[in-house]
């Protein structure tokens, strides 16, 4: 066999892109985006991205340029995910809350050549362009319109190119898009909520998005022209990939510019969908809320990020969502771990199968090793539930790198071939992976290591607590202990004191770990995607007077 090697029948480049096409043809009159009063198809949706493509591309747009987005979940975020790769360019989209300043460092950082601004966003984003650098060249502003409005704009506003509508007519549907010359061609950069002193620009490339797009599919089960509620940001890892899998299963893609319990739970209704994602604090939302109520039908909703606190887990699933928990990192392209579920565990009671749903699990089909290892021998930890390490992770849709950072690459894309999470877990006997902590949220009380995670899940047991954070806080004999940050229910009549909250978490694991602390907030600061951001509650514990 050693006369057979590849050729070029067989080695054109791995995209998503080429879902769009063959939705087209498979999936031609079936919804594919639902906005309000506005319904596409996917043959709609075909024509219309390669009609954007075509004028991208008439104005200059090529490849290895720079294309950013700052939109929420509309129809026109969904259509630039296939659009601007489609005519060779590299597609950025913007977290929607991001202050101007740190949206122009983002902006000159990654030298964007055309920015599509939501309607929402316009004096934001003049404001980010104001901050450029003297004699920086001034990218490209796209006015994307009001698409709620009777009458929509049609005319930019000053500084603005063109309207995001009139680049769509004016394309050519049957514009021959420009395919990858290598499927490690770069595709899209994602920033990461890491700091703008130093901008972490993640690149993925064709090769990555088409692995992570179908493993994905196939690990949640998803099968042809499920009903898909937006209510992740596409802007968040694009949508964790499902962005392009909806078009790999032509599903209906139900746009959602806002999140509100009530909007959320009248989508469901009335178009019966079968499918949503959101980090843990959406799950909280909806099982919290004064507007909750049981689904008529079950929909299966993904979670990941902070593991979800079993209490939550309990709350969302009695009223009809089925969850699903996952695990993966911008840097990983969508998520590359997930709690695969055993028969035997459904005669467990629902606190037991809770906690195990809460656990990050196995590896995806596309990740192609998968470890835990001690953070000083760089061997794997006993697989005993209890001995940490840092998950580290080998696979196909592992980043390119962090651009124009080739010092913050090499730290976690190590030469012994493993990508580094910096999140620290540990590997049950059943061989499933638990996250215990984020590195640099791991408390050191006295030497003992203290998992905030484990901390949260305890105080969520209180009925009264709605959401909670724990980090450290300086301790001039024990180095830092434990200080919680609590938002109470707002039906909550007799609200607890810190004393009662600190007994509480007593109560119910070691002293050590409880919280020393407890400082009640009517919020929690949060990213878009519903991380609570935890270094700002670090910097508030910091300024604390000292204990």
């Amino acid at each position: 066999m050693e006369e057979l090697r590849p050729q070029p029948a067989n080695l054109s480049p791995l995209t998503p892109l080429g879902f769009l096409e063959r939705a087209a043809y498979a999936y031609g009159n079936c919804p594919s985006i639902i906005h309000n009063t506005t319904i596409y198809t996917w043959l709609d949706t075909h024509r219309r991205c390669l009609q954007l493509a075509s004028t991208l591309s008439s104005i200059g747009m090529e490849r290895g340029n720079v294309v950013s987005v700052l939109a929420p979940n509309i129809p026109a975020m969904y259509e630039l995910h296939f659009a601007v790769p489609m005519c060779g360019s590299i597609l950025n989209t913007l977290n929607t809350r991001l202050d101007a300043r740190t949206i122009s460092i983002l902006l000159q950082h990654s030298q964007s050549k055309l920015v599509f601004v939501d309607h929402d966003f316009t004096s934001l984003v003049l404001e980010a362009i104001s901050l450029f650098k003297p004699n920086t060249k001034l990218p490209i502003l796209i006015l994307i319109a009001d698409d709620e409005a009777s009458t929509p704009t049609s005319s930019p506003p000053f500084g603005f190119m063109d309207t995001y509508e009139s680049m769509v007519e004016k394309g050519d549907p049957n514009f021959n898009w420009v395919r990858p010359e290598s499927e490690w061609d770069p595709m899209v950069l994602n920033y990461t909520s890491g700091t703008t002193s130093s901008p972490k620009g993640v690149v993925h490339c064709h090769r990555a998005l088409f692995i992570i797009t179908l493993s994905s599919l196939i690990d949640w089960g998803i099968l042809n022209r499920p009903v898909f509620l937006w209510t992740l940001p596409m802007f968040h890892a694009n949508g964790w990939s499902f962005t392009w899998g909806m078009a790999a299963v032509g599903g209906t893609n139900i746009c959602l510019r806002k999140i509100h319990v009530s909007t959320i739970y009248g989508l469901i209704k009335q178009h019966d969908v079968t499918h949503m994602c959101g980090a843990p604090v959406v799950l909280n939302m909806l099982s919290n809320s004064l507007n909750t109520e049981t689904l008529d039908k079950p929909v299966k909703i993904l979670t990941s990020g902070a593991p979800p606190p079993p209490p939550v887990l309990l709350r969302t699933e009695s009223l009809g969502f089925i969850v699903s928990h996952s695990y993966g990192l911008t840097e990983t392209a969508g998520f590359v771990v997930s709690c695969a579920w055993k028969p035997e565990w459904d005669l467990l009671t629902d606190t037991e199968r809770a906690k195990l749903k809460a656990r990050q699990g196995v590896r995806t089909i596309g990740l192609a090793e998968m470890d835990v290892v001690d953070q000083e021998s760089g061997m794997t930890v006993k697989h005993d539930g209890s001995s940490r390490g840092e998950i580290v992770f080998r696979g196909g849709s592992i980043m390119l790198g962090y651009l124009k950072d080739p010092v913050g690459t090499s730290k976690c894309m190590r030469e012994n071939g493993w990508f580094y999470t910096g999140d620290v877990g540990v590997i049950h006997t059943d061989g499933y992976v638990e996250i215990k902590d984020r590195s640099k949220d791991v408390i050191i009380s006295g030497g003992e290591n203290v998992s905030s995670a484990e901390v949260e899940s305890v105080l969520y047991l209180n009925p009264a607590v709605n959401e909670v954070a724990v980090v450290g806080r300086p301790h001039k004999l024990w180095g830092e202990t434990p200080c919680a940050f609590v938002n109470l229910k707002n039906e909550i009549t007799e609200k607890p004191t810190e004393k009662e909250i600190i007994e509480f978490a007593r109560a119910r694991m070691p002293h050590y770990m409880a919280p020393k602390s407890v400082k009640f907030r009517d919020e929690l600061p949060k990213t878009s995607t519903g991380k609570i951001q935890k270094f700002i509650l670090r910097e508030i514990a910091n300024a604390m007077d000292g204990l």
